[in-house]
């Protein structure tokens, strides 16, 4: 056996992690193989087994043959005649099989070419089988490793033995990688289809969010909070709905921490992505209320058949409620699952028209005006009869779109000058 086979056997067991006895089995089997190539007619011997002394660096191939009659012996890959066989066994009977050294002279030599593609092959099966092995359970573990090279926009990432892929579709689009970077990712699935094992990892997926408060919070891993819920768009912002089965125990401070040192922690991991905690609630108008925070809510209205909650909300709080690109409206329905329409409350408006019109219609009986003509000049500044007769003449038309003339007839009005209507 020459050096570099035995450098190849320290390095997978070491380096790889492959068992040393699958390793020389692998070893064995690609010395079959390259014996049968090498050897004219080898391929017709039916049982056959090598032997590999890692110690000596000896290769042997042994073949069992068959014992026939010396006159009728004619395949020297398969039989053995009768005198040959008496003289290692002289109890030895016809058709009887006997083991034969038939490695020929230099094998390991010539052969170690031949047979190291075929290990290879061997080996690389064996760690994939291994990879497989170990990770089949770990879906939904979160794993630390190094990026290690980039496949478009795949990025491989070296977890020490093996080596895990995170597919563009499970990356983070804010987040840049470099080569050479520690991350943390979570294990979403070890595929076991065409090219062999992959393990798929995922910065993206809501569960490493999971996985991080675990991790962070003693009170979730020990069962006393619970999270009933997560809403991610990744790199932007995260809904996560906690309850407690303690009554004592606040499941959001216990989430935050001290002075927010823990959620801190799993914000920093997320690369600043905005983290909301919330109290769950099975009742849909609470649970709505503490989602769209800090936005305040005017009114609630559960439509419980189609799953709809409609909520309006004032003006200055209608961009909290829908948030930047409606991510909070959008990410509080996921979390939910129900659909939230968010509207702006139209009922201090309304009241307020209603103010402006009763004074305008004020206006209106004191000048002699119809309604309209008294809401424009109501609006221009004009809430009374005084205040009109103090504005300028172009002005009034201006505002009223009407003529000078009528205009006149207005300030003429407000003054005193011309009879009412």
């Amino acid at each position: 056996m020459t050096n570099d086979i035995v450098a190849l056997i320290d390095y997978y067991e070491k380096e790889k992690g492959i068992d040393r006895d699958k390793v020389v089995a692998a070893l064995e089997y690609a010395f079959i193989s390259a014996y049968r190539k090498m050897v004219p007619g080898a391929d017709a011997i039916e049982i056959m087994r090598a032997e590999v002394n890692t110690k000596k660096g000896e290769t042997r191939i042994f073949a069992s043959l068959k014992v026939v009659p010396d006159d009728d012996y004619q395949d020297k890959f398969n039989e053995v005649p009768l005198k040959l066989a008496q003289r290692r066994n002289p109890s030895v009977e016809l058709d009887e099989h006997m083991e034969f050294n038939v490695t020929p002279k230099d094998f390991g030599r010539i052969a170690v070419q031949t047979a190291k593609q075929t290990m290879m092959q061997r080996l690389r099966q064996a760690e994939k089988e291994m990879i497989y092995e170990e990770f089949k359970d770990r879906a939904g573990d979160v794993v630390s490793g190094t990026v290690r090279r980039f496949d478009r926009s795949d990025v491989l990432i070296d977890l020490g033995k093996f080596e895990g892929v995170m597919p563009s579709r499970e990356r983070v689009q804010t987040e840049e990688y470099n080569i050479g970077d520690r991350i943390r990712a979570y294990v979403v699935a070890v595929e076991n289809e065409g090219r062999g094992p992959e393990i798929i990892l995922s910065r993206s997926h809501p569960n490493f969010v999971r996985r991080l408060f675990e991790a962070e919070v003693n009170e979730i891993s020990d069962h006393t909070v619970e999270i009933r819920g997560i809403a991610r768009e990744a790199g932007y912002r995260t809904k996560v709905a906690v309850w407690s089965t303690d009554d004592k125990v606040d499941p959001v401070g216990a989430c935050v921490g001290l002075r927010g040192a823990r959620v801190k922690n799993i914000v920093r991991e997320l690369n600043n992505e905005k983290v909301d905690i919330i109290r769950w609630s099975d009742n849909p108008d609470e649970f709505v209320r503490e989602a769209l925070k800090p936005a305040i809510l005017r009114s609630v209205t559960i439509d419980e058949e189609n799953r709809v909650v409609n909520v309006t909300v004032d003006e200055e709080d209608l961009s909290k409620a829908i948030g930047r690109r409606g991510q909070n409206a959008r990410l509080s329905s996921r979390l939910m699952g129900w659909d939230v329409q968010v509207r702006k409350d139209e009922s201090k408006l309304e009241q307020f028209e209603k103010k402006i019109a009763g004074a305008a219609h004020s206006i209106a009986e004191q000048l002699g005006l119809d309604d309209e003509l008294a809401d424009k000049l109501f609006r221009a500044g004009g809430m009374s009869s005084e205040i009109v007769a103090e504005m300028p003449v172009e002005y009034i038309a201006s505002n009223l779109e009407v003529s000078e003339e009528r205009a006149l007839d207005i300030l003429a009005r407000a003054k005193g000058d011309a009879p009412s209507a």
